[in-house]
């Protein structure tokens, strides 16, 4: 078990926001942080892991990595770090990034072989992919067995094929190692894969904490939900217009009337709507 009662005074876009957080978590659970920019995630990462110091108290397992006498420093604190910048060492080859952190062959060569890299474990990190590069970083972070899994938005420089796969060998060796993971994220389809507990950070405060589907499903059965996008283009079909919009990854089309076409311009944030599967369109306010 994890018990995190910690607090600290962070400079926001808005000024000055304290950041306060008291929250449990489940030895061998999966933790997504969610939450806009500037909400406190990736500064209570850090403090996990040591990186910063805060006020409060932090245990695991009935040892205390924060309080007011104490400060354990990251590399006795049993954690991986996964980054979002891989942060391997370019004059190494794969192989030898893994072994620095603990000179285990056995284990690194199982790590590589989980995650298909070892037909490239003599390969420089400068001759490898970005998905590569962070399947390293991946497997660098379990070469101690770390009690507690950190990561800050780790896919989200991947092309969507890669990102899934990704996925699925973090869940993998979240499973077979049995470690705690704590993962920062904005993307709802990763965070619905991976995790079994969303906590989503407001101005430094928990504002939302449950399972992925009841913290991120907005709808149930035929109710009304919504996305919102950029309109990128109004095309006038006929007696119709086709409004061209960009929502996440992903363009859509949707089918406007001439009094909607009126009032959208394109470069517009709009949210696209829905009801019994009649699509409406209105300008995000």
């Amino acid at each position: 078990m994890i018990t995190i009662d910690i607090d600290k005074k962070l400079l926001g876009s808005m000024g000055e926001m304290p950041l306060h957080v008291g929250i449990s978590i489940e030895n061998k659970s999966f933790v997504a942080l969610s939450g806009q920019s500037g909400s406190g995630k990736t500064t209570l990462l850090r403090i996990l892991a040591g990186l910063e110091r805060a006020k409060g108290k932090i245990v695991v397992d009935d040892e205390i990595w924060l309080d007011e006498k104490t400060f354990l420093p990251p590399q006795k604190r049993g954690i991986g770090f996964v980054f979002q910048d891989y942060a391997l060492f370019p004059n190494m080859s794969v192989l030898e990034n893994l072994l620095f952190v603990k000179k285990d062959l056995t284990l690194a060569k199982h790590l590589l072989e989980m995650t298909e890299l070892e037909s490239l474990q003599e390969r420089k990190p400068m001759t490898l992919s970005g998905g590569q590069k962070q399947r390293v970083s991946l497997c660098r972070a379990m070469m101690n067995r770390p009690k507690l899994l950190l990561m800050d938005e780790p896919l989200s420089a991947l092309d969507p094929l890669m990102r899934n796969k990704l996925q699925h060998e973090i869940l993998m060796l979240h499973k077979e190692f049995g470690t705690t993971t704590v993962m920062v994220s904005h993307d709802p389809s990763e965070i619905y894969r991976l995790s079994n507990r969303v906590i989503v950070l407001a101005q430094g405060k928990v504002v939302s904490d449950g399972d992925a589907k009841s913290v991120l499903l907005k709808t149930q059965g035929s109710q009304k939900f919504s996305f919102e996008g950029e309109l990128l283009d109004i095309i006038k079909v006929d007696v119709i217009f086709i409004a061209i919009i960009a929502i996440g990854q992903q363009l859509v089309e949707v089918v406007l009337d001439a009094s909607e076409a009126e009032v959208l311009h394109v470069g517009q944030s709009v949210r696209v709507s829905t009801k019994a599967f009649s699509p409406v369109i209105s300008a995000k306010k």
